[in-house]
């Protein structure tokens, strides 16, 4: 087994913030409604950029939704009227375009006070991909599952995998509000597996509070080699391992950047102020400089 860790420091996230962000977001959510075209308008009548309900009725259990496929350039106003012709039933075919990527979300359950749960399909280049999320007591975080399996049809074993997740929201707030002097927490508060015939890999997410406030969160990767193919797996990650930390590294101090950017401009933001941020992210999730 190879197990390669690389651990970053990041400004921390205030709890009472954050669970006011996440009940700010249900509650827009919540109070919407499926409007002309099987649009997702808000409370105040501005649409949900991208976003169709396709089948079913609006945030009840099997509503099916998609992304609005962007109308080729120089199509204009004929490429918009021929779209809203063609329905939403075109948005899930992709009639008419060869290279539409049928991909579709569906809603498990809506149950603001108790959990929400939604399951993806999407198939890209000839793999499908399914992806389920669970979110417990949404307006006030305790927990996010998430579930993974990807196949690709007449592929055979080695073109499958799978993966499990889980952020166990309540155990993070634990470790973080130690004492910088104490300990880690024994058991990682976000971890998630993969396996294929050929490996398996396990991320860890570990928690610790630093003297100035900060948290100091430490990335791990264990990857292992299955069945007769360990020793196999053993020498290509012999050479693999400079590169394969290296990734690690960059792609953990890369989050670790946008982390603390995106803090530094949200959590100034209370009250209505953070609703209306939280609704203008929603109808135009690209930001001014997309209008």
């Amino acid at each position: 087994m190879a197990r390669f860790a690389h651990t970053v420091t990041v400004a921390a996230l205030d709890r009472g913030w954050f669970e006011e962000a996440a009940g700010a977001l249900v509650d827009l959510l919540d109070a919407s409604r499926e409007g002309p075209g099987g649009s997702v308008v808000l409370a105040d009548g501005r649409a949900v950029e991208g976003l169709r309900l396709l089948k079913g009725r609006h945030l009840r259990s099997g509503a099916r939704y998609g992304e609005v496929p962007a109308a080729p350039e120089g199509a204009g106003k004929a490429g918009t009227a021929a779209e809203a012709a063609a329905g939403p039933a075109a948005l899930v075919s992709g009639a008419g375009d060869s290279s539409a990527t049928p991909s579709s979300v569906v809603l498990r359950a809506w149950r603001p006070s108790h959990s929400v749960e939604v399951e993806s399909l999407v198939v890209e280049e000839g793999m499908s991909l399914k992806l389920g999320l669970r979110l417990s007591e949404p307006r006030r975080p305790r927990a996010v599952e998430l579930s993974l399996s990807g196949h690709q049809p007449g592929g055979g074993s080695l073109y499958r995998f799978s993966g499990r997740g889980k952020a166990d929201l309540a155990a993070w707030w634990a470790a973080v509000d130690r004492l910088p002097t104490a300990p880690p927490a024994a058991r990682p508060p976000v971890a998630g597996r993969a396996v294929h015939r050929l490996a398996k890999a396990r991320l860890t997410l570990t928690p610790h509070p630093a003297d100035d406030g900060s948290w100091r969160i430490t990335v791990a990767l264990s990857l292992r080699g299955r069945w007769l193919l360990r020793p196999v797996g053993a020498v290509v990650l012999f050479f693999a391992r400079r590169p394969l930390e290296r990734g690690l590294r960059e792609a953990t101090e890369s989050a670790a950047a946008e982390w603390n950017t995106a803090l530094a401009e949200l959590t100034p933001l209370h009250g209505e102020a953070l609703r209306a941020e939280i609704a203008d992210a929603l109808v135009n999730p690209d930001g001014p400089e997309a209008l």
